[in-house]
């Protein structure tokens, strides 16, 4: 595996040339008083390294003639590690981790200057944590003041996050069957969840059902705060209270999926509690499905990113005028937003070590980028008719049978050479599967 990582800088490394490229660990949560969340590496520093323990500062110095790669760890502590767990420690970090030195933590003042002294730009995303900032910011402008004598030294600060987000957008063969993994346990969950929701059973009986079968398989649990929505709950984008008694009649909405060795899955489904449509909620269903077969349908290489979306927004458009929902010319409606009354959320993101995975969507010049084969997305349409709707000026008033109905479909979708692959088909969401 540390093959993988390895290769991974490599080509960071190529990109930044004669810079240096600073990558902090992310710093433990407080929950609450002196109770911490679990643990979860930041991203980028875990795509880079593979190291899974907080207060670590990984830097890349391709310029360096000794030391390309460094990682600053905590050392061994016996006391500490009795309270919070074993550390990897200073020797078993070079040993298991390919640096070409490690560091204890403590001596980053002592120690990364020099990794930066030569460099021509250092590359370093501010904002994530403060302390670290105020370091790292500190040794720029002590290099910068030093850079007259020397002629030497970083010049200007560069974002790493958004010259490594390029790299981490297209997804390798290995981070592609890890998001399988991880759809395949989310799957099996969704599934489970719709066989048991009845009336009268609560939304966390079935939050607890989902997140038992992540844990259960193997997942590290919730990619995200689960999402499941009864009646009007499903109008609420990221209602996450799940402590509703759902009734017959009602719709409910999962949005859930599980995080399996840091990648994620992301899978929305819904469908009757009681079994059957009312002939409204048939209606938006079938809506919802056929906007998010054509966004899926423009999913493929050197589409811009944008198509899909422009594919639901037209779909649920105009069928919403059909429906005496909207009245208006279609494309103007489109133009001023209209539709996002009812559809205020884009069709979908990335997908991959963040729920909400990095990438950028537009060029310099405010074009789209297309999609590239290795790129993983979510399409997920939908339409929300809140219980309280009240229609903008020259809008229809909503008839009261339509209120309250939530629908949102999601697959994760990835782009190959030869057009998509849908990951989540494993999961049913025709309409005659609904209501079987």
């Amino acid at each position: 595996m540390q093959s993988i990582f390895q290769a991974r800088r490599e080509v960071l490394m190529a990109r930044i040339g004669q810079g240096a490229a600073v990558f902090g660990a992310a710093p433990m949560v407080t929950m609450h008083s002196d109770v911490e969340h679990p643990f979860r590496q930041d991203s980028d520093f875990y795509y880079l390294t593979g190291f899974n323990e907080p207060q670590a500062v990984a830097v890349l110095a391709p310029h360096h003639e000794e030391h390309r790669f460094v990682l600053f760890v905590r050392p061994k502590d016996k006391e500490q590690e009795i309270w919070s767990g074993y550390r990897v420690g200073v020797e078993g970090t070079k040993e298991r981790y390919g640096a070409d030195e490690v560091y204890p933590i403590q001596e980053l003042d002592q120690h990364l200057p020099k990794y930066l002294e030569k460099a021509e730009r250092l590359y370093y995303h501010l904002g994530c944590d403060r302390t670290l900032d105020d370091k790292i910011l500190h040794h720029w402008q002590q290099l910068l003041v030093a850079y007259r004598k020397r002629g030497t030294g970083p010049v200007a600060i560069e974002d790493a996050q958004l010259v490594l987000q390029q790299q981490r957008r297209v997804k390798q063969p290995e981070e592609i069957e890890l998001l399988r993994q991880a759809i395949a346990i989310s799957a099996k969950a969704h599934n489970h969840a719709r066989e048991i929701t009845q009336p009268g059973r609560y939304e966390y009986e079935i939050q607890a059902e989902i997140e038992h079968l992540f844990r259960l398989q193997g997942a590290m649990g919730p990619a995200y705060p689960s999402i499941v929505a009864s009646g009007s709950n499903a109008c609420i984008l990221h209602y996450i209270d799940n402590n509703r008694q759902m009734q017959a009649g009602d719709l409910l909405l999962i949005d859930a999926g599980c995080a399996y060795q840091y990648y994620n899955a992301d899978i929305t489904r819904t469908f009757p509690v009681g079994g059957h449509f009312s002939p409204e909620q048939r209606i938006l269903y079938e809506l919802v499905l056929e906007a998010q077969r054509q966004a899926i349908d423009a999913v493929r290489p050197g589409q811009p990113f944008n198509a899909f979306h422009d594919a639901a927004t037209r779909v649920i458009t105009e069928a919403l005028v059909d429906l005496g929902l909207l009245q208006g010319e279609i494309d103007t409606l489109i133009e001023e937003k209209t539709h996002k009354a009812f559809f205020m959320h884009g069709t979908g993101h990335f997908l991959g070590l963040d729920v909400h995975d990095v990438g950028t969507l537009r060029n310099p010049d405010k074009s789209w980028q297309p999609f590239q084969p290795g790129n993983v997305v979510t399409v997920e349409p939908g339409i929300y008719i809140a219980p309280d709707y009240e229609p903008a000026e020259g809008q229809p008033v909503v008839d009261e049978r339509w209120r309250g109905i939530g629908i949102r479909i999601e697959d994760d979708v990835l782009v190959t050479a030869a057009g998509h692959e849908v990951l989540t088909a494993a999961v049913p969401k025709s309409l005659e599967a609904m209501e079987s």
